[in-house]
């Protein structure tokens, strides 16, 4: 293993500040690595093996370099925002081939505190599924490559999980953060609604998606988190004990959960008690009408984003996927029942700090062409594995993946924190105390084959 790849933003920022190491070794050893790596996983959609050098030798010039936060770190970008000088595909034949002319405004933030892009990763088209594959490759979760990585924020997840760089930037409109990092081991932290820019297509799936951070840690995490939200200080006391809901019923009628994610999530509530929380089981009030919500949000957001593009050069999935949707669009843009939604749970978060529940359902399915499959097919495996997600979405509420244990496979497990509103470092905390409760393995051993 090189010197640097492997280590946490966190580790590199501050060699990189107290020039212990310039900017371009840490990203040469890192687009090594892609280049070994990628084959197998199929993370990137785009590498920039000439920009970022040049980009590299830039940070090292920088006046402010013993200030920046994130001095010299690689980092991926998910392929639906906008880098100077990279065409955004969005994982679709039918997008512009165009260099974008200005970052979007969160690349722009991780430039200003330091970091390189090294490449765009790859998504499944229009970020819709819960899988990531189609024209520009399939990707692979590192810890087990006969299953999808995830999605929609699948390759930045993979990117991360092999070590092929130690955060990256995606985004989650209906669990498209929390999926991958449920699977393949990683700490992420869906913002609430305005926390963090959004900007994401044609009007951010109205208001349901947040861009955010796939890290290792909580402590890189919390540090990228913290440069997206544009804070100083990402710090914050905690109480001495938090009132945290166990609750391990899927929001969805007639989805289970295995119980591999259930046991996952009573270990955690455990060791969380242990620790001196105030912890208990108790069930979110899911109204019945959730599943149908999720549906027609879901849909109608890819509607939006597919106007315009030409049809013969979508997926069959995502033409039917927006046709159902464009009957939707107008009912959801009344944003009528997610207010619904959080009136409903508003008192349940009035008695209780944090809700955990596992992060998944099952195991992710297998990495395959899904992108040529039905949209029922696609539509059952998404809903089957990922239930727990949509929730927070539609309320605009934040929600973490942490991982916690293992799967009979030998892939990570994970368990999902949820917050009211402007609970994000909050969240960060309980997190926190999981990671030094049961430590999880930071990089899949693909990295270091």
């Amino acid at each position: 293993m090189s010197n640097w790849v492997g280590r946490t933003a966190t580790e590199i920022a501050a060699a990189v500040r107290e020039k212990r190491v310039t900017p371009g070794q840490v990203v040469a050893e890192h687009l090594a690595l892609i280049e070994r790596l990628d084959g197998r996983i199929g993370a990137f959609r785009q590498l920039r093996a000439a920009a970022a050098p040049a980009e590299a030798e830039e940070v090292a010039g920088r006046a402010d370099l013993a200030e920046l936060p994130l001095a010299g770190v690689p980092v991926a970008v998910k392929d639906n925002l906008a880098v100077r000088g990279e065409a955004t595909r969005n994982g679709s034949a039918a997008t512009p081939d165009t260099p974008a002319g200005h970052d979007h405004v969160t690349v722009a933030r991780l430039r200003a505190a330091g970091a390189v892009v090294v490449g765009l990763t790859n998504v499944p088209e229009l970020c819709v599924f819960g899988t990531t594959e189609g024209p520009y490759g399939t990707a692979r979760n590192p810890w087990d490559t006969s299953r999808t990585a995830g999605g929609s924020s699948g390759g930045s997840a993979a990117a991360v999980a092999a070590g092929m760089v130690p955060i990256a930037l995606g985004n989650d409109g209906m669990g498209s953060l929390r999926i991958p990092a449920a699977n393949c081991g990683l700490v992420t932290v869906k913002p609430g609604h305005g926390t963090v820019p959004a900007d994401i297509g044609n009007g951010d799936w109205f208001g349901m998606s947040e861009n955010g951070p796939l890290a290792t840690t909580v402590e890189d995490a919390r540090l990228m988190f913290g440069v997206l939200a544009g804070m100083r200080e990402t710090g914050t006391p905690g109480p001495a004990t938090r009132r945290i809901a166990l609750s391990l019923r899927s929001p969805l009628l007639g989805v289970g959960v295995s119980r591999p994610y259930a046991d996952a999530a009573r270990a955690a509530a455990s060791l969380l008690k242990e620790a001196g929380n105030d912890v208990h089981p108790a069930e979110p009030p899911y109204p019945w009408w959730l599943g149908t919500t999720a549906l027609a949000h879901w849909t109608a957001g890819t509607a939006v984003d597919a106007a315009g593009l030409d049809p013969r050069r979508l997926a069959r999935r995502t033409r039917v996927h927006a046709a159902v949707g464009r009957r939707f669009v107008e009912s959801v843009r009344s944003g009528e029942r997610r207010e619904r939604l959080r009136r409903v749970m508003e008192p349940f978060f009035a008695e209780h700090d944090v809700l955990l529940t596992p992060a998944l359902a099952r195991r992710a399915p297998a990495a395959g062409p899904w992108h040529e499959r039905g949209w029922v097919r696609n539509l059952l495996a998404n809903t089957n594995y990922s239930p727990m997600t949509p929730p927070w979405n539609l309320t605009g509420w934040p929600a973490m993946s942490v991982p916690f244990g293992v799967l009979p496979s030998g892939a990570p497990c994970a368990v999902q924190l949820v917050g009211r509103p402007g609970s994000e470092l909050e969240l960060l905390d309980v997190a926190s105390q999981l990671e030094s409760l049961k430590p999880w393995t930071r990089r899949a051993p693909v990295s270091q084959g």
